[in-house]
């Protein structure tokens, strides 16, 4: 590892070493910054079309989402059992700084999503001088699955869930005399929640592999919690989607596809390591 071949070295060429190596991660860290702050800026000065288009996207009727299930649907023979219209949400702003806070935010985590992968390049570079070269070729395309698999995340978590999510609790009321009116800054938060959890969430196959990798977890495990985490998983989307069986189906099924996915993963990353293992061996 580096830093064991960092402290073998003299005591003062071993602290001149620690210093460079801090001195390599400041630069990293400020790389991805910069990268950071240069999505930043573009989300800001674009601030229209990103808030009233993406932003907003799922408060429209006439959101895409909407457009192809209703479309699916009537295609399926199902009428308008997974329509989403008339879309009755109200925001409002409590505070004189409210919007022009939330004008921030919005830029950050707009900038932070563009500039992930570069971002995760940078971390990248730092941590893979410390493994092996055997784990460096068993890392190869690190950088092209995280970030395949967190867009993958933030696009169903922005494109299914959040248009669920909102339309089940702009229009659930206890009574006709009770009326939804939210704040803008709740309506926000809950969007990036939920966009930056499905990205975060979809990184499980990739965790699953590396855990198999140092024996953490095993696909036998990962089989015998399958009934766990099933219910888990339908828990998740009873709670996230409209109480009804259509809404539910969407959510459920790419839980579960991603879950088996991670078992299938796991097996081939211990089996690999039993053929290595044998092969040194032989």
């Amino acid at each position: 590892m580096a830093f064991a071949k960092i402290f073998k070295n003299s005591p003062e060429k071993a602290e001149m070493s620690f210093v460079d190596h801090l001195e390599e991660l400041r630069w990293h860290i400020m790389r991805s910054v910069i990268a950071l702050l240069v999505g930043t800026v573009i989300v800001f000065v674009k601030m229209d079309f990103f808030f009233d288009r993406i932003v907003m996207g799922p408060s429209h009727s006439d959101f895409i989402t909407y457009r192809a299930l209703c479309g699916i649907s009537h295609r399926i023979g199902l009428g308008d059992a997974m329509c989403l219209e008339n879309i009755n949400l109200k925001l409002i702003s409590t505070q004189m700084g409210a919007q022009f806070l939330m004008s921030f935010t919005i830029a950050f985590v707009g900038g932070f999503i563009l500039a992930f992968p570069y971002v995760f390049w940078e971390f990248w570079k730092f941590t893979r001088p410390a493994l092996t070269e055997k784990e460096r070729q068993r890392t190869r395309g690190v950088i092209f699955w995280v970030s395949l698999l967190f867009f993958s995340g933030v696009a169903f978590g922005y494109f299914l869930i959040a248009p669920y999510t909102v339309n089940f609790f702009a229009s659930y009321t206890l009574s006709p005399l009770i009326a939804n009116t939210f704040t803008i800054e709740d309506y926000i938060d809950n969007i990036v929640s939920l966009v930056l959890g499905t990205g975060i969430v979809f990184q499980l196959p990739l965790v699953v592999f590396f855990l198999s990798k140092i024996g953490v977890l095993s696909p036998a495990f990962l089989r015998t919690s399958r009934k766990y985490a099933f219910l888990v998983i339908l828990v998740i989307a009873a709670v996230i989607t409209p109480p009804d069986v259509v809404s539910m189906t969407i959510c459920t099924l790419p839980l579960l596809f991603l879950y088996e996915i991670s078992i299938w993963i796991s097996a081939r990353a211990i089996k690999n390591d039993e053929k290595k293992e044998l092969e040194e061996w032989s």
